[in-house]
């Protein structure tokens, strides 16, 4: 009966890791999706709406979910702070959040180059870069998108098969 216990408790545990990969995955897109969806509403507010960064942050930190909103949140803060420079808000807000994320290191170099470009130039301007910016988010998406179509149902059944396995080896 124990024995019996313990292989179903391993095999909801290797199952549970494999969700958790699985989800991992999916989780990468929609964040993906919110920010591209956030970078738009930026843009709207600098071209259209005419606000200031900390004003159109904290605007956007209110329309997403988490932990988007904490990165826009926090970008905001350091702007009225005053004591760093817009890149270095944006660099601390993103390196701060990062953890919370599913993205990888491209969506990384993507954020901290468009970082680099926020508040430096007229609005025409920044527009461009907001749009290259969205561009290659674009890209980082499809990868994303491809990865969770080829291995999202592949860690679920890993999970399941692991346990499988762990439990034939254990008997």
């Amino acid at each position: 009966m124990i024995k019996w216990m313990g292989a179903l408790l391993i095999i909801l545990a290797t199952t549970w890791a494999g969700f958790e990969a699985a989800k991992h995955l999916s989780e990468r897109t929609r964040q993906l999706r919110q920010l591209k969806v956030a970078l738009q509403s930026l843009e709207a507010e600098i071209m259209y709406g005419h606000t200031s960064l900390i004003v159109a942050a904290q605007h956007i930190s209110k329309q997403l979910p988490k932990p988007l909103s904490i990165f826009f949140e926090q970008f905001a803060k350091k702007l009225e702070k005053g004591h760093t420079s817009v890149k270095g808000a944006w660099e601390e807000s993103l390196q701060d959040v990062w953890s919370l994320t599913a993205f990888k290191q491209g969506e990384y170099e993507v954020l901290k180059q468009f970082g680099e470009t926020l508040g430096q130039h007229d609005r025409i301007s920044q527009q461009k870069h907001i749009k290259l910016t969205l561009s290659h988010l674009e890209r980082e998406e499809l990868d994303a998108i491809d990865r969770q179509n080829r291995y999202e149902r592949m860690m679920k059944s890993l999970g399941v098969l692991a346990g499988l396995l762990l439990v034939i080896l254990l008997m």
